[in-house]
């Protein structure tokens, strides 16, 4: 632990336990140099973040206890620190140090990703590995949240970018990172990141930097798997009268989820994912570096499917929908393909079934459901609307431009089910089941609105 740098420049805090007990070990590597810090957090995170509030210096230099830094790392930063006064922190270069195949294959993906991070991505500059900063600016942006775990460390990243703030990467600066190699290990660290990312999502803050984390589908496509959404698809859809064959792949898609909700999604993530685990377990002692190397990348990607699955549910299962709404006015919604774009605007493609739970004031409101001509004119689709399971009448509906504009009563809870069906457009080369191009919904109050459910505007069938 011995640097180059002046030794009253800097001083080193140990963060730990309150049972620890390692005193002769941590004298034989620093000396007398590191002040110890109690806490009760175990979490890495937790630990930064409570010794970042014990600092006294200017700048913070965050590292973990499986890292060491080479002899000139804070000499090389103080220098970069002069030199880029633009930098409002930078990252260390971390080197690998491996020990098993595992190891092997582990550190060469997680250094493809720190690499394309330091070097190409706009924003994700942030690794805790070997990480400083200016004080002031890592409060200003909210540091370190320990209930994030390690996805704490994107957010960070995205709120310096966000508020402007430059984080520059030192390669020349070097931290040694030791790979632990086990995959019980491997398992742990992803899920602790994916709960991570699952309860930022689930908070729908909007504070800066928000825009900039990249939502994933499984969070976007949440509500696919929520019995009551799949069994009013399958109601309208029946309702609809279309042909006999978008029945049966509207009862292929839906049916299952109207029966038991995601239990067959979760079951099937859970099998897929020890399989692969099984798959690189044997890779680790049988297979090349290079099978290893897929192996591994095969099984993250099966664990972050399952976990993110299991999270999203265990979310929805504690809280209900109301914490994540998907905006002011749509609750929550099923039905919809990624986002996308078309002649620079943003849209995603519902299926040929979509519901939406909406929740306004109560009595009359407007829908305005943006969708730009991809397919045929709007007034040619042929869409169907259903509000809490009875149709839209079309004297309800009117066509505006590239928006569907429906006049509707919403009950005294202001809350209601709005279900689409429409027939499947057919892309070449896209197997998806498409139906309408949606740009934005907007719900807001007609002028003089009150409760009061009319016939004219709701029927029947």
């Amino acid at each position: 632990m011995s640097q180059t740098a002046d030794q009253s420049l800097y001083e080193i805090i140990l963060v730990v336990p309150p049972d620890f007990t390692a005193h002769g070990e941590l004298k034989a590597l620093a000396g007398d140099k590191a002040r110890l810090e109690f806490t009760d957090f175990k979490h890495d995170i937790g630990l930064s973040a409570f010794g970042a509030t014990k600092a006294r210096g200017e700048y913070l230099f965050f590292t973990e206890s499986h890292c060491w830094p080479e002899p000139d790392v804070i000499e090389l930063c103080m220098r970069a620190i002069d030199a880029h006064p633009e930098w409002a922190g930078l990252s260390c270069r971390s080197v690998p140090v491996c020990h098993n195949r595992l190891s092997e294959a582990e550190a060469a993906m997680y250094q493809a990703d720190i690499e394309f991070g330091m070097k190409q991505h706009p924003w994700r500059k942030v690794l805790d590995q070997c990480f400083v900063t200016r004080r002031d600016v890592y409060e200003e942006c909210g540091g370190l949240r320990e209930e994030l775990g390690h996805f704490a460390e994107w957010v960070l990243a995205a709120a310096y970018h966000a508020r402007g703030y430059a984080i520059g990467y030192l390669e020349e600066a070097r931290f040694h990172h030791f790979y632990i190699g086990r995959i019980g290990e491997l398992k742990a660290f992803t899920l602790d990141f994916v709960q991570g990312e699952i309860r930022y999502l689930g908070e729908a803050c909007r504070d800066p930097g928000y825009e900039l984390i990249e939502t994933p589908i499984e969070w976007c496509s949440r509500g696919d798997f929520d019995v009551a959404f799949a069994r009013s698809a399958l109601g309208a859809r029946i309702r609809s009268g279309y042909l006999v064959g978008e029945l049966f792949r509207a009862l292929w898609r839906w049916g299952a989820i109207a029966l038991v909700g995601d239990r067959l999604a979760r079951s099937a993530a859970r099998l897929a994912a020890g399989h692969a685990r099984c798959v690189l377990s044997i890779l680790c002692i049988v297979g090349t570096r290079e099978a290893t190397a897929r192996g591994i990348r095969r099984y993250i990607a099966a664990l972050i499917y399952f976990q993110r699955l299991e999270c999203i549910h265990g979310s929805r299962e504690a809280v209900g929908w109301a914490s994540s709404p998907v905006s002011d006015q749509v609750m929550a919604q099923a039905g919809f393909n990624a986002p996308e774009v078309w002649r620079r605007r943003n849209f995603r493609w519902s299926e040929p079934e979509a519901v939406l739970r909406i929740k306004a004031a109560p009595g009359r409101n407007i829908i305005r459901i943006a969708s730009p001509q991809i397919r045929e004119a709007l007034d040619r689709i042929g869409v169907k609307f259903y509000l809490d399971g009875r149709r839209v009448a079309d004297a309800a509906i009117t066509i505006d431009a590239d928006a569907f504009v429906l006049r509707i009563d919403l009950p005294p809870s202001g809350t209601a089910m709005l279900v689409w069906t429409c027939p499947r457009f057919v892309a070449a080369n896209d197997p998806r089941r498409l139906g309408l191009p949606v740009a934005g919904i907007d719900v807001s109050a007609a002028d003089g609105a009150s409760f009061a459910p009319s016939p004219a505007n709701v029927t029947s069938g």
